[in-house]
């Protein structure tokens, strides 16, 4: 079983720890050890590699989302030095914590030295005592980051950049360096359908997370999906390429059924090498590109 269509990218190791989900090694890891695994995905031409955004977490948070958040911006600039061609996601920024010319300023930046690989991964956020400690506004997340989307098509690759919305409006300033694509993807975040609808309506994208394959196929369902539109799903279940091949491509096979254009590829690891032997043996059984 093939599906040679879908592509390939990282639940980058290192940059996040999670309960039931990191592995020990993770804890100590260096920036060596990261720097390894993206060059080696970028070798093997993994699409994306991505990094989480949280500024400061509530320590009762510990047991279900983990502590340990590497700033995104500061990460994937280190490692667009260190990669050629693998992509550099964010997944995902916090609307509500940037003004959108923040983003377009930092962001296009990260796109100019890039030589053109940012993803934007974009949400409106969940956790409200983070909201709090930073006096971002929670009640009204939701029409503030559609606002925040229109701002930020606006403005991502304009280096005079004209926006007047409902929450924000900018004219008359420039940021340079802006993005050099011209059309900086952007991916909505989320566990809902209403981040699957604002995805399909402002976006480019639906990455989300905690949504079951079944529940993921049944939502997008409901809508007609723009031409190239990117749906971005873990499997159910971590990858075993090593020792169970054929299963790795059932599992493949069975999340681009329910309509992932990527999977976010995840295994169970003991080491960084042996995280590498994973890459490199799921790279085997199927082009990472997504060509055959």
């Amino acid at each position: 079983m093939s599906t040679p269509s879908v592509k390939l990218s990282l639940s980058t190791p290192v940059v996040i720890t999670v309960p039931g989900a990191s592995a020990a090694w993770e804890q100590d890891a260096s920036i060596e050890d990261l720097a390894q695994i993206a060059e080696t995905a970028d070798r093997l031409g993994y699409h994306h590699l991505n990094c989480s955004e949280h500024i400061a977490l509530p320590a009762v948070e510990r047991q279900r989302r983990g502590m340990r958040y590497w700033d995104p911006l500061a990460t994937l600039g280190y490692l667009a030095a260190r990669t050629q061609r693998i992509r550099l996601a964010t997944n995902v920024l916090v609307l509500a914590y940037h003004h959108p010319l923040e983003i377009a300023k930092r962001y296009g930046t990260l796109d100019k030295l890039s030589n053109g690989r940012l993803i934007l991964g974009v949400g409106v956020g969940s956790l409200k005592a983070e909201f709090d400690l930073l006096g971002a506004p929670f009640d009204d997340r939701g029409p503030r980051g559609d606002d925040a989307l229109r701002a930020l098509r606006a403005s991502l690759s304009v280096s005079e950049p004209a926006y007047h919305g409902e929450f924000y409006s900018f004219d008359g300033m420039v940021v340079d360096p802006c993005a050099v694509q011209a059309h900086v993807p952007i991916w909505i975040g989320g566990r809902t359908l209403r981040s699957l609808r604002r995805a399909v309506t402002l976006a480019d994208g639906w990455s989300p997370f905690n949504v079951t394959l079944q529940q993921s196929r049944e939502w997008l369902g409901r809508f007609e999906l723009p031409a190239g539109f990117e749906v971005v799903l873990p499997p159910p279940a971590p990858l075993d390429p090593i020792n169970d091949p054929e299963r790795t491509r059932e599992i493949l096979a069975d999340t681009a059924a329910h309509g992932a254009t990527t999977v976010t590829t995840w295994f169970t690891h003991t080491s960084v090498q042996h995280y590498l032997e994973n890459l490199h043996a799921l790279a085997e059984l199927h082009p990472p590109g997504g060509v055959a």
